[in-house]
């Protein structure tokens, strides 16, 4: 019998497997069932792993536990889009600049000191969020409020140091063992103008900046691109299997026109340097993907994380794998609605079920998950279901 590591790399190569391994991402549902006290029963001690291992499924290492880190100052620049968390194969520092920290109950305000001005952002973590099992804060303020903030953002980039740090991958690649590929993240961005759009400005502002003040967006962009760059030459050379470098695409967000043109090109050169190493490129893709599939294949990506089909999207599974012609391994394929009881019913969720693994073909560059995460309010049941089918599928033979 193949471990989960031979399992997942054969997927991904396009070689036979045993079985379609299930690989589902648990740490959300998890870590608010163990908050809550209501984990089911006979694992109301366990340790996530430990639960994975009696489930016999992989371990899912994408968009890890955001609360592994060695010192809250490790997360107070996550504003910037930058967590020094272990699952990240690098490590920012500022330099040349003064930061200001102020923690207000669950709310924390770093204000930036630069010579073209201040930046403060707030970001928030409070009881609701970890009752939900939530890992990451949220950004209530962002570094960006108007073009009149570029000049002191592009500043703050051109002022970071960027340093190796695999101490807490190589753990983790320890811990996982043989159940899992390890993952690293590089940027949440896929491209420093994608990096613009998800972590420093809100998006109604984006867009408003995109067409009033463009040139000056596309001169912020590049001074936030060697940046960027350096980041993932860093987890090129890490222990990962694969890096995660680009996360949360959406047709109304990420509009197709603008994915060719700001993000594409900075996919295939990210994707040239970690194939060089050996590496496999992952985008996290979990939101509307009609009209960007043929950019994620034109843009070498290896796995397109996440990938939650209808009834939550507008596109089915069956129109995805054919889409992606064997070029991209799904890693997802089971939308979070369908283990939910207020969604669907048993008799619904066999159903569902029954024609998504029809779906799936011969089963071959597909990663069973749930997508986005598996919910809080999972029926246990379900997720037992789901991992006996993905055994029962029998060898894939591509």
């Amino acid at each position: 019998m193949m471990t989960y590591r031979e399992r997942m790399l054969a997927t991904l190569e396009g070689r036979p497997t045993d079985c379609i391994p299930f690989v589902p991402r648990l740490d959300l549902w998890y870590r608010a069932n163990k908050y809550k006290g209501t984990l089911p029963d006979k694992y109301k001690n366990a340790t996530l792993m430990q639960i994975v291992e009696d489930l016999d499924i992989g371990v899912h290492t994408v968009s890890a536990d955001r609360s592994l880190y060695d010192d809250s100052l490790d997360i107070v620049d996550r504003a910037l889009g930058i967590w020094r968390v272990h699952h990240k194969p690098h490590r920012p520092a500022l330099k040349n600049i003064k930061r200001n920290i102020t923690y207000q109950g669950d709310t924390t305000i770093v204000e930036y000191l630069t010579p073209h001005g201040n930046i403060r952002t707030k970001t928030v973590y409070d009881e609701s969020m970890r009752k939900a099992g939530i890992s990451l804060s949220h950004v209530s303020e962002h570094a960006i409020k108007s073009v009149d903030d570029f000049e002191a953002v592009g500043y703050i980039f051109e002022n970071m140091d960027v340093y190796a740090d695999y101490e807490g991958m190589e753990r983790q690649k320890e811990e996982i063992g043989d159940r899992a590929l390890l993952v690293g993240t590089a940027n949440m961005g896929a491209s420093a103008m994608h990096y613009i759009i998800h972590e420093l400005m809100p998006y109604d502002l984006f867009f408003c900046e995109y067409y009033d003040n463009y040139d000056e967006l596309v001169r912020l962009a590049e001074r936030i691109t060697p940046y960027f760059n350096k980041v993932v030459d860093i987890a090129a050379n890490s222990p990962a299997d694969i890096i995660q470098s680009g996360t949360n695409y959406d047709a109304s967000i990420t509009w197709p026109p603008f994915f060719e043109k700001h993000i594409m090109p900075n996919m295939i050169e990210t994707a040239d340097k970690l194939h060089a190493k050996g590496k496999f490129m992952l985008n996290h893709t979990d939101g509307e993907n009609k009209g960007l599939l043929q950019y994620y294949v034109q843009g070498k990506l290896d796995i397109a994380d996440s990938i939650c089909p209808a009834p939550m999207t507008s596109q089915t599974l069956r129109e995805i794998r054919e889409a992606f012609d064997g070029k991209i391994t799904i890693w997802g394929g089971i939308p979070s609605v369908s283990v939910l009881e207020n969604s669907m019913s048993d008799y619904e969720f066999e159903s569902y079920l029954d024609d998504l693994f029809l779906q799936m073909g011969k089963g071959d560059h597909l990663i069973l998950s749930i997508a986005d995460t598996a919910p809080p309010e999972m029926k246990f049941s379900r997720l037992e279901r789901i991992a006996r089918l993905a055994k029962e599928f029998g060898p894939v033979n591509p």
